[in-house]
């Protein structure tokens, strides 16, 4: 798709964005999140349970059905929402989708409530700023667990 594929407010033409989770398809996902630097190799059963255990579930997709991009968010929907597994297709990449989607999740009914937003990201700090996130604030008050990760060839669900 051409810049000049684009309607009046810089979105793409003909990509529908929604979060039916009846309409995800499990093997376009797996395709672009098993080449992503933070879950290389997940598994279609990964990618299920963690779709089974978020609160929400975003999906792009092109006129004839083919799913282009994926993002999903675990949240309480009261007070805090975690953003993750944000990613466009390569062939679409660099066109604005990753934003559409993300500002589709931040401004979904079910997550009105929710007011403090946090994502993790190695390389996509510009494209999220523009959305109005920012690196963490009083970071000495935030703590983590981290655990290696299990084999994803012998990931069973």
């Amino acid at each position: 798709m051409s810049s000049a594929e684009k309607d009046m407010n810089d979105r793409p033409v003909g990509i529908d964005i929604d979060s039916s989770r009846e309409r995800i398809r499990l093997d376009d996902v797996q395709e672009m999140l098993s080449k992503a630097y933070w879950c290389r190799g997940i598994t279609e059963n990964e990618i299920k349970k963690g779709m089974d255990n978020s609160a929400l579930v975003v999906g792009a997709y092109l006129p004839e059905g083919r799913q282009i991009g994926f993002l999903r968010v675990i949240s309480d929907k009261v007070r805090f929402a975690y953003l993750l597994d944000v990613i466009v297709h390569d062939e679409h990449r660099g066109r604005g989708m990753g934003r559409r989607m993300v500002r589709f999740a931040i401004s979904h009914p079910e997550l009105k409530d929710v007011y403090q937003w946090v994502l993790i990201t190695k390389d996509a700090h510009g494209v999220y700023e523009k959305l109005g996130f920012q690196a963490l604030q009083d970071t000495w008050k935030w703590m983590s667990k981290w655990k290696a990760r299990p084999e994803r060839k012998e990931y069973d669900g």
